[in-house]
């Protein structure tokens, strides 16, 4: 005789909800303004932000173990 109970996700619409802005106190807003900005550029170019770091790291470490490898060997 137990009924089914929704998750307490299910049961709040989360469609429509602003960020930290809405709340935050007028004097704080300058520096709520460059975390905002880096929350939509993670929006928009996340995946493909991550993917070119990756590759930039990948590089400077392969190139560093050559570097290293010269400096051992030669």
């Amino acid at each position: 005789m137990s009924e089914r109970r929704e998750d307490p996700e299910d049961q709040v619409d989360t469609t429509d909800v602003g960020g930290l802005g809405e709340v935050l106190p007028e004097p704080l807003k300058p520096f709520w303004m460059p975390i905002q900005r880096i929350q939509e550029f993670r929006d928009t170019w996340g995946d493909t932000y991550t993917g070119i770091m990756e590759l930039v790291l990948g590089l400077g470490l392969a190139i560093g173990y050559v570097w290293w490898l010269v400096l051992y060997l030669g």
